[in-house]
């Protein structure tokens, strides 16, 4: 296994660390690796919709595009199948550079207009079981913001002190190799700041 796959790896581990949210399913040297992914993407009905991501990296990754498998009990098969086959196509974009994190990032983003085209069905709400899709609940949140680059570091580490300083959150500041993150904690009116705070980040929320 090459030594930025193992990064990428442990970052991911590190990043999805809540009860279920990662597992390691096989390691092999010939075979590569196969991991799932717990997570939530807001749904066309602003309701999160739980993901369960199945990615195996060959051996050859990331020269060679992961292999996806999308399940979810609030989508249909042709919902699971267009998402994948979206996740693919944008992954061919990320060709050569660790892309795992990058995926789940941008289907957090875009699963709502995933669901809007015509061939996945429509509207959701009829296939989620009560209970499955819970609305989104006020309160304390844990947020984990990934920053795209750092050029002035002790200038932008002091800018991001104040930002949380002011909106009265807690976390801490991570660097994994290349990928830098900021984990947040607080209340969700303080962490779903406007755009011109974001810092030009990429947001994505665990809860």
């Amino acid at each position: 296994m090459a030594e930025r796959v193992r990064e990428e790896l442990s970052a991911l581990a590190a990043i999805f660390c809540g009860p279920g949210e990662w597992e390691v399913l096989s390691r092999s040297e010939t075979d590569g690796t196969v991991f799932r992914i717990l997570t939530k993407a807001e749904g066309r009905l602003d309701a999160d919709i739980p993901l369960q991501l199945v990615f195996h990296l060959p051996v050859d990754y990331p020269s060679c595009l992961p292999g996806i498998v999308v399940n979810s009990d609030c989508l249909t098969r042709a919902q699971c199948a267009a998402v994948k086959e979206t996740l693919l196509k944008q992954a061919e974009t990320l060709l050569s550079e660790p892309m795992v994190h990058e995926l789940v990032l941008w289907i957090q983003q875009n699963l709502r207009h995933i669901l809007r085209r015509p061939e996945t069905g429509g509207d959701i709400s009829a296939t989620c079981p009560p209970g499955a899709c819970p609305a989104v609940d006020d309160g304390w949140w844990i947020t984990l913001l990934h920053l795209d680059h750092m050029r002035a570091k002790t200038k932008y580490v002091r800018t991001v002190e104040k930002w949380a300083s002011d909106l009265r959150l807690t976390g801490r500041l991570m660097f994994l190799g290349k990928i830098i993150l900021i984990l947040l904690q607080g209340d969700r009116n303080n962490i779903k700041v406007p755009k011109s705070l974001m810092l030009n980040v990429h947001l994505a929320i665990f809860c």
